[in-house]
């Protein structure tokens, strides 16, 4: 009675195996080829560290106007203020509650519009000194610009750079700022790696609900064929006895016996990255956090008067007398304490606070100023803290290449937890005081089911890139080769049921 009860079951897996396996594992060699590719070579990007590499050390001797002055902008409460000269002039850019922002010339407090074409040719010619360049217009957006995190900065100047990499530029019209380097070769490779691997061919802008779900959808197909593979392969195999053959398995040569075989031993894996991918769309926002922590009460900033009031000429002397030659300053706000933060451009950094009259630098915050902080980031108590003087299994730093590599991890760190329903985990940079992860329960989940089973990105495995590199390499090619396999087999079927000729005799 059962096994005619599991009888129907069981044919409608073999169908969806043998059916959708002839259009899944197109999509699946696609992606194990990519992915491959993507161990050598990512997307596109500007790392924070690049880019500071590359800004020019802000003068000391200049007249500069102090933020004091800045008193003629209708962008309301001032969120962000930096200074910086990413065209060899020193220009403050400010940011509003809304995320409006102006960009105002440091020297003379003249207001600018958008960076025209020269500014942004100019810009281009400080971020690499000495090369040619030349102008090819203006977008805004294209395969390489799709991050949400370019909105604030559209239409993007494009340049292009007569240096070693034929290196594209793409440049901020609203700050003048480099967003983006993408060097030819990079380029080249992405379109059989990052930009196909994500499918953005199909992509038409930053928030794309179509792509989106048309992504998840295929993906959510191929964790079924994968799952269906895995059970047609045990079905099939004998594991007491033998096929007529002499075989355990029913195919005695050819691709079917390949398929199986390679089934067999790779389809585990297969399985584990395609669902992996699939967690990485955050499907019906099943890893979204359910509390965000309130930056606003920690910094505890309450009107445009809270900055440190004081000429940058003044702040970049003190700098230089402590040896440190800074290329931007950013006015912030910690606990309601205003201050300075200075980056070089080895993406070191300084804190310049005043006590009454005296100006100090510091390295880093204390902790136990931080901690106090931090107390209002969530309206439960802090439950445990720790300084961190090396990376854990959520707070840790990829190879530029990587998806994520962009991110600035720095060290030490102070890790806080709280008592929220979702016992949430915050990581605050101790040399800027800023909360640079937050993670709860939730995301922590979808932390182990994409970076983990997609990348293998425990810290062991991290520390020896090179043997980690190997395994993805050889374990990607027997991924691929089970699915070219599936497209060989696919296409055979496809002939006879379409009526074409196939000289291979068919297998059992």
């Amino acid at each position: 009675m059962f096994s005619q009860t599991w009888t129907r079951p069981r044919r409608w897996i073999y169908l969806l195996h043998r059916w959708a396996g002839i259009f899944g594992c197109l999509l699946m060699t696609l992606w194990f080829v990519s992915g491959m590719v993507m161990l050598y070579v990512g997307y596109p990007k500007l790392t924070p560290w690049d880019r500071l590499q590359h800004l020019p050390t802000l003068e000391q001797q200049l007249p500069y106007l102090s933020p004091g002055q800045l008193t003629a902008l209708d962008i309301g409460s001032v969120q962000r203020l930096v200074l910086q000269a990413t065209d060899g002039r020193p220009r403050y850019v400010l940011q509003g509650a809304d995320g409006k922002r102006a960009v105002v010339d440091a020297l003379t407090g003249k207001v600018a519009g958008s960076f025209s074409t020269d500014a942004a040719l100019r810009a281009a010619q400080v971020f690499l000194p000495g090369v040619p360049a030349r102008y090819l217009g203006s977008i805004n957006e294209d395969r390489w610009t799709h991050s949400r995190g370019f909105n604030q900065h559209r239409p993007l100047h494009m340049v292009q750079m007569d240096d070693a990499d034929a290196s594209l530029l793409y440049i901020s019209s609203q700050t003048g700022e480099i967003i983006l380097q993408a060097p030819l070769a990079q380029r080249r490779w992405n379109l059989v790696g990052a930009w196909l691997h994500w499918l953005y061919p199909l992509k038409n802008q930053p928030v794309d609900n179509v792509w989106s779900w048309t992504v998840i959808a295929l993906s959510f197909v191929c964790v079924l064929l994968a799952c269906s593979g895995i059970l047609v392969g045990i079905w099939r195999w004998r594991f007491n006895g033998r096929y007529k053959s002499g075989s355990r398995s029913p195919y005695a040569s050819g691709w079917m016996r390949w398929h199986h075989l390679l089934g067999l031993g790779f389809a585990a894996i297969t399985l584990s990255w395609i669902f992996s991918g699939l967690m990485s769309m955050n499907p019906l926002s099943v890893f979204s956090a359910n509390m965000s922590p309130n930056l606003a009460a920690y910094t505890g900033e309450v009107s445009d008067q809270m900055h440190l009031n004081i000429p940058p000429d003044a702040l970049l002397r003190q700098l230089h007398l402590h040896g440190f030659e800074a290329v931007m300053l950013e006015w912030k706000v910690l606990d309601g304490q205003p201050f300075v933060l200075a980056r070089d451009q080895a993406d070191r950094t300084r804190l310049l606070l005043q006590d009454k009259k005296t100006l100090t630098i510091l390295p880093q915050w204390p902790l136990a100023r931080l901690q106090k902080a931090a107390q209002r980031l969530f309206p439960y108590p802090i439950t445990s803290s720790m300084s961190l003087n090396d990376y854990d299994n959520y707070y840790y730093r990829r190879d530029p290449q990587a998806m994520m590599g962009d991110a600035s991890r720095h060290l030490p760190v102070l890790r806080l937890t709280f008592a929220d329903p979702g016992t949430s985990t915050v990581y605050i940079d101790v040399s800027t005081g800023e909360p640079v992860l937050s993670l709860d329960r939730t995301e922590r989940t979808g932390r182990w089911l994409f970076s983990l089973l997609h990348s293998w990105d425990l810290a062991p495995m991290l520390r020896h890139p090179g043997w980690r590199t190997t395994v993805l390499l050889l374990l990607s090619l027997g991924g691929l080769a089970l699915s070219v396999s599936a497209v060989v087999i696919g296409w055979r079927r496809l002939r006879r049921k379409l009526g074409g000729s196939d000289s291979k005799p068919r297998s059992p």
